[in-house]
């Protein structure tokens, strides 16, 4: 266990959990929770770690922002804010590129960045009781941590339209069906199967894995031709990688896997 101000970092043999720690802040995300974040996330960033399971102290999830942070900052509420984004942006860039699969596990309200937050994972689990509003423009401000970019992909243009511009509150079971969410749980199951699909992930063959998540992020700025070159070049280097050895021989003696 190592200790933050704002989070909590635990490192299990390949899981690692990182818990937004700001209870009685609603877990707003002010420059501390920004840059530990970003610390923290650089610290998952490396071959002992298969899984990444993020998720929030107390009721919320995280309401976004901490607005009264922001009003009370000497440096300016403009440039105050710009370090905070650089920061969270640093944080969901090395957990977008990292190796390890994030599983979110949204645990109440989910707003503003950590709307943004909640829907990076690679999987995302949601409690019933969780719900999700972008919740900007409430307030004034413009939308950051990745929503423009990953809303737009997960639920088209009309529906990020919608949700940035009327801040509209989806439910949980609404933001499954809207595709925001890879499964809704009761609230008193969703640590419990959290785990369960951590230790799904942690099994399962690292090098794989890692190989779709980067052709995931790729295929948005790839034609066809370049995107499948890429994926050619890909599943040779997993065939050649251990996971892929052990995978193929299994299979061909019809046993269970044993990943490293």
């Amino acid at each position: 266990m190592t200790t933050y101000q704002t989070l909590t970092f635990e490192q299990s043999g390949p899981v690692t959990r990182i818990v937004l720690n700001r209870p009685d802040a609603a877990n707003g995300i002010n420059d501390t929770l920004a840059a530990e974040l970003a610390d923290a996330a650089v610290r998952c960033d490396v071959a002992e770690t298969k899984v990444v399971l993020l998720t929030g102290a107390g009721r919320f999830f995280c309401a976004g922002g901490d607005l009264k942070a922001m009003a009370a900052s000497p440096l300016g509420t403009g440039r105050f804010v710009k370090g905070i984004a650089d920061d969270l942006h640093r944080a969901i860039s090395t957990l977008a590129r990292m190796d390890a699969v994030l599983i979110t596990a949204v645990n109440g309200v989910a707003a503003g960045a950590g709307f943004s937050l909640a829907v990076i994972g690679d999987l995302v689990l949601a409690a019933e009781s969780a719900s999700f509003t972008m919740a900007y423009t409430k307030a004034g401000l413009s939308p950051d941590g990745s929503s423009s970019y990953y809303l737009p992909r997960l639920v088209g243009v009309r529906r990020t339209q919608e949700l940035m511009l009327t801040n509209r509150r989806l439910s949980a079971p609404e933001a499954l069906q809207w595709g925001l969410v890879t499964e809704v749980v009761p609230a008193d199951e969703l640590s419990t199967r959290a785990d369960a699909l951590a230790a799904e992930m942690a099994s399962a063959a690292g090098a794989s894995n890692a190989a779709v998540k980067k052709l995931l992020l790729l295929s948005f700025g790839n034609g066809l031709e370049e995107q499948m070159e890429i994926e050619g070049r890909t599943i040779a280097a997993c065939a050649d990688h251990a996971d892929g050895r052990e995978g193929i021989d299994a299979f061909l003696n019809k046993r269970a896997p044993k990943f490293a």
